[in-house]
């Protein structure tokens, strides 16, 4: 008889599959997107803020994974669990639609990226030919995937190794030539900077530093595919260490090779740009190619997460059953043909965007913080009954501090965000609550519970605002 455990996933495979969910498109913008906003000085600052409410978040999701092991895939389920089954299936669904809009800005970065080599076909990455070609690749990425999960997850390890090279190449770089005087001009903004507070300089960069940290959760997800339980928080906690040393790094380095005005002038990704500004053009040409691979890996990293939060929300009950059904290689097909049709129909939407680039990195930011708002909240409400502390009670203290810290960094960036972003996501929130009628429907389910009714009719209010708001052009995405 086969070992249960043979086709298990290891703690490196784990913590590759967080590395490589985090490492993606965001790190390749870092430079431009910082130094449009602010020096040295204001970027310490937001990291400062960014790195402790996300290491809070990730110490959330370790404390969960160890105190209720039975929860699998645990960004939705988290949110049942504490707050019922409405806010589970809303948790699930802005998850699920947070990573559906992050494979379309993939696609977006891609092409814009081809733009550097074949600016005639490509442009800006929304032209007919980069549509055509993003949408080739997530149909080809489609069929990879229905092959089997285990072998995308080797391709995904492979692809992480791969993509991390460029990026320790540009950081070796920006340290060889670093100027300490040119830092030092730079570290209050410097030549140019625009007349705007400090406060609103860190609060320019919170999304983001949200959408880089997003993929924090990739091993949480994968949890029923652990060989042991304990290796999810491990494997969190060593992909977020990794990967905050790497953003930080290639945030502040190219603040001591140029002026702070030149590294927000060059195009996307900014990177490339900045390390052309070094080293001339082998290093916008080698960083190019760097992010191909890294986005490349970091899609199908993404595709096979949003394929797994429908199947578990499915498997669940918080989902249609149509979507809890797999094929012979084990992998969610359903799911999986959903996603990649709404990456689809947001990808050609792109065609009439006047900013996709950035419309898309901050929308998936937005919708992503209301499932980590609900994963901080119910680490509160664990810590404080007590469950699953029985054999560490001195825990609980710690982790409901945690907790808190997480709850108020995530409000802190619904803040950041805007209202204009929180309305744009519940446009697309409401049409969505049709799954969960239908998922309801099937199993004669009560619709929702009177608080429940109150948070899907603010939802709706929030969607016609929204709505209304875009029809009439006070909103402009």
């Amino acid at each position: 008889m086969a070992d249960p455990s043979a086709d298990k996933l290891p703690l490196p495979t784990l913590t590759a599959m967080v590395v490589g969910s985090m490492v993606g498109a965001g790190i390749f913008n870092l430079p431009g997107r910082f130094a449009t906003a602010t020096g040295p000085f204001g970027a310490i600052i937001a990291w400062a803020i960014a790195g402790t409410g996300m290491y809070m978040l990730a110490r959330v999701f370790q404390a969960l994974a160890e105190k209720r092991p039975d929860i699998d895939s645990g960004v939705f389920a988290y949110a049942k669990a504490g707050f019922g089954d409405y806010m589970g299936f809303l948790s699930a669904f802005g998850y699920w639609l947070g990573s559906c809009l992050g494979n379309v800005f993939y696609w977006v970065l891609i092409s814009s990226t081809l733009g550097r080599f074949f600016p005639g076909l490509f442009g800006d990455g929304t032209s007919a030919t980069a549509i055509i070609v993003s949408l080739a690749g997530i149909w080809a990425f489609h069929f990879m995937i229905l092959r089997g999960v285990e072998q995308a997850t080797f391709i995904n390890t492979i692809v992480t190794i791969a993509k991390i090279v460029p990026i320790i190449v540009a950081i070796l770089a920006f340290i060889y030539f670093f100027n300490y005087a040119q830092f030092s001009e730079n570290f209050f903004g410097g030549v140019g900077m625009p007349e705007k507070t400090l406060v609103a300089q860190v609060r320019d960069t919170m999304l983001i530093t949200v959408f880089v940290f997003l993929g924090i959760e990739g091993a949480s997800v994968y949890s029923r595919y652990a060989k042991r339980r304990a290796d999810v928080g491990t494997a969190t906690i060593l992909g977020f260490v990794a990967v905050t040393g790497l953003m930080v790094a290639i945030t502040l380095l190219p603040y001591a090779t140029a002026p702070r005005a030149d590294i927000a002038g060059v195009a996307n990704p900014s990177l490339a740009g900045a390390l052309e500004l070094v080293v001339g053009h082998w290093g916008a040409v080698f960083i190019s190619i760097g992010v191909l691979v890294s986005v490349l890996g970091a899609y199908l990293a993404w595709s096979l997460i949003c394929a797994e939060v429908l199947f578990a929300a499915a498997r669940s009950n918080d989902m249609p059953r149509l979507f809890a059904a797999q094929n012979g290689n084990r992998v969610p097909a359903n799911a999986l043909w959903l996603t990649n049709i709404v990456v689809s129909l947001f990808v050609i939407s792109t065609y009439w965007s006047r900013d996709a680039f950035n419309v898309m990195l901050d929308m998936t930011s937005v919708t992503a913080l209301l499932p980590y708002l609900l994963v901080a909240g119910y680490g509160v409400l664990l810590a404080r009954s007590g469950v699953g502390y029985e054999t560490t009670p001195g825990e609980r203290g710690r982790d409901q501090v945690f907790a808190w810290i997480a709850v108020v960094y995530t409000l802190f960036m619904f803040v950041a965000a805007g209202l204009k972003y929180v309305l744009l996501v519940t446009v697309l929130f409401v049409p969505g609550t049709v799954l969960y009628f239908w998922a309801r429907r099937e199993q004669r389910a009560r619709l929702f519970t009177p608080v429940e009714l109150a948070v899907f009719a603010v939802t709706l209010l929030g969607g016609a605002i929204g709505a209304y708001g875009l029809a009439t052009g006070l909103i402009t995405p």
